[in-house]
């Protein structure tokens, strides 16, 4: 089934450029057609995320391949949710720490952070974040890199980068005081 959906893939080469398209693309689309907007929030869902499929399989998803999918629909359901106006540049990490008044010295933040760093699959990870998603849209004003997150999904199934990733995640919560400014 080939998807005329008005938008020219970028080459696969470069899977960031793929991974800030899919964002640029579900935003554009999430303003212009609310249709579109009410079936991807129901993307990471398991029993509705079929609805999301043909937006999917657009880009060349793998639908079988639920280490694939689960994080593009992830993506596509925070995204619908938010009403995202652009790709922020909050890490994950930073996001939760900004969702506590004392930041990343919250208990609370703290076990946030651990309960996502605890995940070791691709699909227990999508699914720890789909909280992680309304908190941070509830408790915060900070809009979050979804590109880059969805790198991260993308390469979280991999051993060799998960340690990597989580790092990454956890600096980002720990390198940077909440007190660093909400305004960002």
């Amino acid at each position: 089934m080939n998807i005329d959906m008005g938008y020219t893939m970028p080459k696969a080469d470069a899977p960031r450029s793929k991974s800030l398209a899919f964002v640029d693309y579900i935003i554009n689309r999430c303003q212009a057609d609310n249709g579109l907007r009410a079936a991807l929030k129901r993307a990471d869902n398991p029993a509705t995320e079929y609805q999301s499929w043909d937006v999917l399989a657009g880009f060349r998803i793998d639908l079988e391949y639920e280490n694939q999918r689960l994080p593009y629909a992830a993506i596509g359901a925070a995204i619908a949710r938010t009403k995202a106006e652009r790709n922020g540049a909050a890490k994950i990490g930073l996001a939760i720490a900004r969702c506590y008044e004392d930041g990343n010295a919250s208990d609370q933040a703290k076990a946030k952070l651990r309960r996502l760093l605890a995940c070791d699959s691709v699909p227990e990870v999508c699914r720890i974040l789909r909280p992680l998603f309304s908190l941070i849209e509830a408790k915060s004003n900070i809009a979050l890199d979804y590109a880059s997150l969805l790198d991260d999904l993308l390469w979280f199934g991999h051993d060799e980068s998960q340690l990597r990733i989580k790092a990454r995640w956890a600096q980002d919560f720990y390198g940077r005081s909440a007190a660093g400014g909400k305004d960002e």
